[in-house]
């Protein structure tokens, strides 16, 4: 069972980037499709970005062209780098890992884009 703590979370200005890690434990990252969700207060959760066991990767519309998602098998770690982000954005982002029909999250990281 894998084990997944994101980190990276923080206040930054309209416009700004932020990189968040999302880092497995446990198990290895290569072994499982690992998507990046929000939450925003009063909002459902959304999915933002995902990266398939074959290093596929699909983006939300709201994100494709600022935003990547990678993958480090070495540091067993998923990344999300978002550049010019917006004040709606501000929200928990999570990461979740699926793999044969199970599902595994994190705790979250609070990114906060305000001015």
């Amino acid at each position: 069972q894998v084990q997944l703590v994101e980190s990276g979370g923080g206040l930054v200005q309209p416009g700004g980037s932020l990189r968040l890690s999302c880092v497995a434990s446990g198990s290895s990252v290569s072994i499982y499709d690992i998507s990046w969700y929000h939450e925003a207060p009063g909002k459902q959760r959304e999915l933002v970005a995902t990266i398939t066991i074959g290093s596929r990767t699909d983006y939300a519309d709201s994100a494709k062209g600022r935003f990547t998602i990678s993958r480090n098998n070495a540091e067993n770690t998923v990344y999300l780098q978002m550049n010019n982000l917006k004040p709606e954005e501000t929200a928990v982002y999570c990461c979740d890992a699926v793999a044969r029909g199970e599902s595994y999250w994190g705790q979250g990281t609070q990114v906060a884009v305000s001015s």
